[in-house]
């Protein structure tokens, strides 16, 4: 197929080289002789498509008027005689005229054949110059065209701008705005005064994410401006969180061409979406409306490309007041100075010639025009309106664009422009590099040839039939940003003119509920609550994520908390009573080993086991001392110390108490029942021997237990959610576990042969002390294991330490206290006479 088109074009080359093929030269197009001249590509006509196949092109005038090509020719004359005619301190070209050839490109046959006009006039200057002006000194320097100004659209631009770039010459459009022609591999010499859709897909992404729409149905013309503006905003939407529930294609030909468009309009109520966008040109779209208007789509949002939002072409339906809110997208406003005087005299200059003159004088140029085809169109007096305004100054702008190029090229800036040639690839470089300002506006081209110009957000607004357009925000490409002003802008599909219409397919999640999707879309989706240790981070709306191990949440979180750290601190008021408490039991317990060692030789430091009573006083100094190792945060050597350091002094006392329980009964019970037994215990250090045998045991199992599974300082993070307990590890292990058992059964065996001395002389009846003792030590201890299975935190640590420093007391107490008593207080008592008159009493009863 494209293999066709280009042999056809070749043909159309070459008739035109030959002079077969003169249509535009013979008074369709306008004319001003200048000394370079520029080609302005501009749609006079509309026509109903296509006429006959590729390239040839039928008489444009056969259409209806276009009044928008009308100003934009307007506008290209404008400028090239306010440049000619410049006699300011600075005029642009002093010296040099700038002339022009109009073409009438009310098609894309039209366009392509304007094109190879274009062309031609380049071969026929090439050859003139070659045979001539090389060897003429004094050659006369005009030229054929040095750059094109057009055309109106991207569909009419591709193959131009490829013929065009072959030869470099440049071509500025002003209202091409297809980003593929941004591409200057394929498109070398394509310029633009208009941004690229590139940048008005971006700012139509901005406005939807702006309001919150999400749910959006999408249709575009059956050309390259829709159909690459749909697939470029199709491709972007997602990245932004918007679906895209629905697309459709305008159609131009087709059989079924009325059908499609009622099959489109039954897609857009089926989708049930509330905002459209519509990238689409002006012409596409004007066939379309009516099949909306026919089936009543009154609740809608439209959002338009700068094409036809601001285009009278669409305002002018009838009943499209009903159609919903319009917003688009618009290039910036800004009016040309003069320019709508100069459309009156040309209006009123158009009355004084017939309509069938071939030849005229204008006296606002004095210049030879070569149709009559302006004063038709002129003596319509078209309104000026905003849309027409801003593509005006597009080519406004590329007229001078194309000024100040020559203005580089000829050296102008020495006030006289030198007399030279100059190609299309030499203005070429220079409009590349072209920077100025018109009314405070820089204009540039970058590296791609777009300009670096921003949009406008437009609202339509309707007072009865009446249509007119408000600018409610502003869009800026470098850096992206939009700001819109929400109060401008009356919703006309809500009963509340301020109120933001929604567009969503499933409304959003509560704060900490993930998305479940539902369909195909992401944007349609069920909404589940996230458990608690986990949060929803809005980077991720579709999973709960588990918090660090050192952090929690509630359910439904959106972010994780630090957990409370739970120890015994030094600083703590409950510890600081702990640690005075602990201070008492250590001064009682050397205070009292002090006053024993004093009286090491009495009967009563006799009777409670002489020096076996300071090894049971340090035992419960050291298990009081160990309590230290639960204050603050846990250490290795706290970890390793805690629990052997108790069990192993506390079973020292026991086994200190339980043996002189047993001395005393098998004193007073069984020594003359097994006189030899006992006497050689007793004489071959068995109780001493029994102490040593009862404690190295313990020992051995706290060391063994220590070295398989050495405590470190460790973090319970199972027990509470919002918390970390500081402990160490192994508390619980089987060994701790032997650790106790083998405490308590020395604890049963203290307790039994205390109670077996029930009945022994007062002074050495210790059953009601030493059973009161124990019992206070068991319940202490249980209370404490009780609390340990139900909290683990700070009162839960100063509970074990309670429980300690009781047991400490306990024991001090019912042992040691009755003795400090007597040796303090009733030292009468403390004789060797009150001892064997006790013992002679208690032999009496039992006889």
């Amino acid at each position: 197929m494209f293999g066709a088109v280009f042999f056809s074009l070749g043909l159309l080359v070459v008739q035109l080289v030959d002079g077969e093929l003169d249509y535009f030269s013979k008074g369709e197009g306008m004319q001003l002789q200048g000394d370079f001249s520029i080609a302005g590509l501009f749609p006079l006509h509309y026509t109903d498509g296509q006429s006959g196949s590729l390239p040839a092109v039928g008489q444009c005038n056969g259409g209806d008027y276009n009044k928008h090509g009308f100003h934009l020719l307007q506008a290209m004359r404008f400028a090239v005689e306010e440049i000619n005619n410049s006699t300011g301190p600075q005029p642009l070209l002093p010296g040099v005229k700038l002339g022009y050839q109009m073409y009438d490109i009310c098609s894309l046959s039209a366009s392509f054949l304007a094109t190879l006009d274009v062309l031609e006039q380049h071969y026929r200057s090439l050859s003139t110059y070659d045979t001539q002006g090389s060897m003429d000194k004094n050659y006369n320097y005009s030229q054929g065209t040095v750059a094109v100004i057009g055309p109106d659209s991207s569909s009419k631009s591709f193959t131009p701008a490829a013929l065009l770039g072959a030869y470099l010459i440049p071509q500025i459009s002003y209202e091409a705005s297809n980003e593929k022609l941004s591409n200057k591999f394929l498109y070398p010499a394509f310029l633009r005064t208009i941004p690229s859709d590139k940048n008005q897909v971006a700012a139509m992404i901005q406005l939807l994410v702006h309001f919150n729409w999400t749910w959006v149905a999408l249709l575009g013309s059956d050309n390259a401006y829709g159909l690459d503006g749909m697939q470029s905003l199709s491709k972007q939407a997602p990245q932004h969180g918007i679906c895209i529930a629905y697309q459709g294609v305008i159609p131009t030909f087709s059989v079924d061409k009325i059908q499609t468009m009622r099959n489109i309009v039954t897609g857009l109520l089926t989708t049930k979406v509330t905002t459209i966008v519509v990238f689409s040109s002006k012409s596409k779209l004007k066939g379309f409306i009516p099949y909306v208007l026919e089936q009543n789509m009154t609740d809608k949002v439209w959002i338009g490309t700068e094409d036809w939002s601001t285009s009278s072409l669409i305002a002018d339906t009838p009943g499209i007041n009903t159609i919903g809110t319009v917003l688009g997208i618009s290039i910036k406003y800004a009016a040309i100075p003069g320019f709508n005087e100069y459309e009156r005299k040309v209006a009123e200059a158009s009355t004084e010639y017939p309509v069938t003159q071939e030849v005229c004088n204008v006296t606002l140029s004095n210049e030879c025009l070569h149709s009559t085809d302006l004063y038709s169109l002129a003596r319509h007096r078209f309104p000026l309106d905003a849309y027409d305004v801003t593509s005006s100054l597009n080519v406004y702008k590329a007229v001078y664009a194309v000024a100040h190029a020559l203005h580089k090229a000829l050296a102008c800036d020495s006030g006289k422009c030198q007399k030279m040639r100059v190609d299309p690839f030499e203005l070429l470089w220079w409009l590349k590099k072209v920077r100025f300002s018109l009314d405070n506006t820089s204009v540039y081209f970058d590296a791609n040839g777009d300009p670096p110009t921003g949009y406008d957000i437009i609202s339509w607004v309707w007072r009865g039939t009446d249509w007119s357009v408000k600018r409610v925000g502003s869009f800026s490409p470098y850096p992206v940003s939009l700001k819109v002003d929400d109060d401008q802008i009356e919703w006309h599909n809500t009963g509340d003119l301020r109120k933001v219409p929604p567009s969503i397919c499933s409304p959003p999640c509560q704060k900490g509920h993930k998305k479940l999707q539902t369909g195909q879309h992401a944007c349609c989706f069920d909404c589940q609550a996230c458990p608690a240790a986990t949060f929803l981070n809005t980077s991720d709306p579709t999973n709960c994520q588990k918090c660090l191990p050192q952090q929690w949440s509630l359910p439904q979180s959106e972010q994780c908390l630090n957990r409370t750290v739970l120890l015994l601190a030094w600083d703590n008021p409950l510890s600081i009573a702990l640690l005075f408490f602990l201070a008492s039991c250590l001064l009682m317990t050397s205070s009292s080993a002090i006053i024993l060692l004093l009286n090491l030789n009495t009967p009563v430091a006799k009777s409670a086991g002489g020096r076996t009573c300071l090894l049971m006083l340090a035992a419960l100094t050291a298990a009081a001392m160990s309590s230290l190792c639960h204050f603050g945060q846990p250490s290795s050597l706290a970890c390793v110390l805690k629990q052997p350091l108790f069990v192993v002094s506390f079973t020292v006392c026991l086994a200190c108490i339980t043996v002189r329980s047993l001395q005393v009964v098998c004193i007073f019970k069984f020594a003359s029942k097994l006189p030899p037994a006992y006497d050689k215990w007793a004489k071959k250090h068995g109780p001493e021997l029994t102490i040593f045998l009862v404690s190295i045991t313990v020992l051995f199992i706290s060391v063994v237990r220590v070295s398989i599974n050495l405590p470190r300082p460790d973090q319970d993070l199972d027990f509470y959610e919002d918390s970390i307990v500081l402990e160490c590890s192994n508390t619980l292990s089987p060994g701790s576990g032997l650790e106790l058992a083998y405490m308590s059964l020395l604890s049963i065996l203290c307790f039994s042969f205390s109670y077996m001395g029930k009945d022994l002389p007062a002074n050495y009846n210790e059953a009601k002390c030493v059973t009161f003792s124990l019992m206070v030590y068991m319940i202490s201890w249980m209370s404490f294991f009780t609390v340990y299975l139900i909290s683990r935190g700070p009162f839960t640590m100063a509970a074990q330490v309670f429980a300690i420093l009781f047991s400490v007391l306990a024991f001090f107490g019912g042992y040691f206290l009755p003795k400090m008593y007597i040796i303090l207080i009733k030292p009468q008592m403390n004789t060797t006479a009150h001892f064997q008159n006790c013992i002679q009493m208690y032999t009496m009863s039992k006889q």
